[in-house]
């Protein structure tokens, strides 16, 4: 499989923006779960306007898909251990 040309700066920006998405679409999820309308709100607002950029982007040029991918999973590995940061899970009762 040959990939078409990439523009490393477009790349780094697409895992980045693509991380940053998927972080806030992770506290988005968190805020929905807690029930909290104003936060779960202005998630989603932000989720939706962090997406556009690496949109456009691999729509342009299918390969920075991959890019996005990457960017995707880091922001919800580091999403994740900041939630777990801030409010630590609770044990599981034992059944």
């Amino acid at each position: 499989m040959i990939l078409p040309p990439i523009d490393p700066v477009i790349a780094f920006r697409v895992v980045l923006s693509t991380a940053v998405t998927d972080a806030v679409y992770v506290f988005f999820n968190a805020a929905v779960v807690a029930r909290r309308r104003v936060a779960a709100a202005s998630w989603s607002s932000a989720w939706y306007l962090l997406s556009a950029f690496a949109v456009i982007s691999y729509t342009s040029n299918w390969a920075y898909v991959l890019f996005a991918a990457v960017g995707s999973w880091i922001g919800g590995y580091l999403s994740i251990t900041a939630l777990e940061y801030i409010a630590p899970a609770r044990p599981k009762a034992d059944a």
